[in-house]
């Protein structure tokens, strides 16, 4: 192999090659072993693939390692992964956790291990990285580093779970999408610790991520005045469905503490069924007026808060232009405001052939209309056909594809 010593906190993330040089997947994490006796011997790799299916690569198909890659034998085993019970994962369970230095200098937490291979092709725990507690009661301090062997000291056996801040710190990078499915990789208790410790908008970004079941969890475990504060900053369609599943006095409870604004919004979506327009739109998609022009839609769409279905379209209306907004003019679709020039008025270039739907309407008749257009998102409309919200292909797919595809799509495999 081309590196003899590496610090597992580093592969996460990177590059997995097969032999002549295509990239197969991405490191997640890598599993140990621990032995009778002396350091713990690394098994293998998480490894995710196209798909965002995860699979165990053994460490005897790593043919190389080199900073930022990964190069195995391109040989993939997709039999089902199951931990075993004396493997333990490096970055998820191990990172954080506490040790005591045999030379009887005190604790330590572990910030990153390295493996180094032997004369016998084994990869073994050689170095840890730890920091000791910091000295000085002062919010800015921290305590020193220094680099240690395994062999010098001994894990805290009254700290057997690793600290969720070190986690955290370790998935600082992921996307919200790839936060979550790390979450659920993870024992519940360890899920609901992990996700408590998230600031509140790292939160709200993934708890629109999660499945329905391990939303309840955290929101449970959630006091209210948190979860309004969380709720609040998370689309509203997302929260109307995640509130239908909470007991009726705690939804209440919640929406009590939480914006006038943003508590009516929800309240409003609870009314539908969740397989009507009602039940699917956002209610806060991008409203101009007629008299707006092409420049300032554009600035209203660039802003990086808008999601990408709903920067898709400008929606024009009269006033008012928040939902429930005027009397629905039409809309225009964000390729055709790139062929105008900045001054030109949105209500000389409306599209105004499609057809508004009720909050009534089933999902069914959503998706073929959808599909049918080649549409991002479809305005709803009231009886006097004021916009009362949007309904987008990615909230529609999510209904469309079986409750379970997260997890299928992300089934650890082992070899």
């Amino acid at each position: 192999m081309n590196t003899t010593r590496v610090f597992i906190a580093r592969l996460a993330g990177c590059g997995v090659f097969d032999p002549v040089g295509d990239r197969v997947g991405k490191v997640i994490d890598v599993l140990v072993a621990y032995r009778n006796s002396g350091a713990p011997k690394a098994t293998g790799m998480l490894v995710e693939i196209t798909g965002r299916r995860r699979v165990f690569v053994p460490i005897s198909r790593v043919t190389s390692i080199a900073p930022g890659q990964v190069i195995t034998n391109g040989l993939i085993d997709l039999r089902r992964f199951t931990q075993r019970g004396q493997e333990v994962r490096v970055i998820a369970e191990m990172l954080g956790r506490k040790v005591n230095l045999k030379d009887g200098s005190g604790s330590a937490t572990i910030e990153d291990l390295a493996i180094e291979e032997n004369n016998r092709k084994e990869w073994l725990v050689s170095d840890l990285f730890i920091r000791r507690p910091k000295t000085s009661p002062g919010p800015f301090g921290r305590g020193s580093t220094l680099f240690v062997e395994w062999g010098q000291v001994t894990e805290d056996e009254t700290d057997d779970v690793q600290s969720a801040e070190q986690l955290i710190a370790t998935y600082s990078e992921l996307n919200p999408s790839d936060l979550a499915s790390a979450l659920m990789d993870l024992p519940e208790e360890r899920m609901i610790e992990v996700a408590e410790e998230l600031d509140d908008e790292r939160l709200a970004d993934v708890l629109e991520e999660l499945p329905e079941e391990e939303q309840i969890e955290i929101v449970q475990d959630l006091d209210d005045e948190r979860a309004a504060e969380v709720l609040d900053l998370m689309q509203p369609d997302d929260a109307a469905d995640l509130m239908q599943n909470l007991p009726e006095d705690r939804a209440e409870a919640i929406l009590d503490l939480m914006d006038e604004d943003e508590a009516d919004d929800i309240r409003r979506l609870m009314q539908f069924d969740e397989f009507t327009a009602g039940g699917l739109m956002t209610t806060e998609p991008v409203i101009c007026s007629a008299d707006a022009t092409v420049a300032e839609a554009m600035a209203l769409i660039r802003r990086k808060e808008v999601a990408p279905a709903l920067a898709a379209s400008v929606f024009v209306t009269l006033p008012p232009h928040e939902t429930v907004t005027g009397r629905y003019l039409g809309m225009v679709h964000f390729q055709r405001l790139l062929r105008y020039p900045p001054h030109e008025k949105l209500g000389t270039i409306l599209d105004t052939d499609v057809e508004p739907v009720s909050p009534l309407t089933h999902i069914s008749k959503i998706h073929r209309t959808l599909a049918n257009y080649n549409l991002v998102a479809l305005p709803v409309v009231d009886r006097d056909h004021h916009l009362i919200g949007v309904v987008t292909v990615d909230d529609v797919l999510d209904h469309l594809l079986p409750e379970d595809w997260r997890t299928e799509d992300e089934e650890e495999t082992h070899g």
